[in-house]
């Protein structure tokens, strides 16, 4: 069965990057898309961005767009978010996760890990 784990988040000042990693463990090859999830604190969880596992289209929320980039390695299955220019309201816990085929919406999750954007 596949699972994702997430690491790279931290601590960093406004204006700065950080580059979150996903690595999925298990069989990808029922993999619809993958995509990265963030929850602020007391707020609802949102979708940050996505990309559609077999051909590689790329969906960005509008407030992530032209700073956030997703990418990915099949080989290694491996999924990244690389974000700049982070301001405090990218402050929030990510989540990973894999929308399988075999599914109606996005069924496997990690742990997440936070993002911290200091101002």
């Amino acid at each position: 069965q596949v699972q994702v784990a997430e690491s790279g988040g931290g601590l960093v000042q406004a204006g700065g990057s950080l580059r979150l990693s996903c690595a999925a463990t298990g069989s990808t090859v029922r993999t619809y898309a993958m995509a990265w999830f963030r929850q602020p604190a007391g707020k609802e969880r949102e979708l940050v961005g996505s990309i559609r596992w077999p051909n590689g289209d790329k969906y960005y929320a509008d407030s992530v767009k032209g700073r956030f980039t997703i990418s990915r390695d099949i080989r290694k299955n491996m999924l990244y978010l690389q974000m700049n220019t982070l301001t405090p309201d990218d402050t929030s816990f990510y989540y990973c996760a894999i929308h399988r085929i075999i599914s109606q919406s996005y069924d496997v999750w990690g742990q997440g890990t936070q993002v911290t954007v200091s101002s």
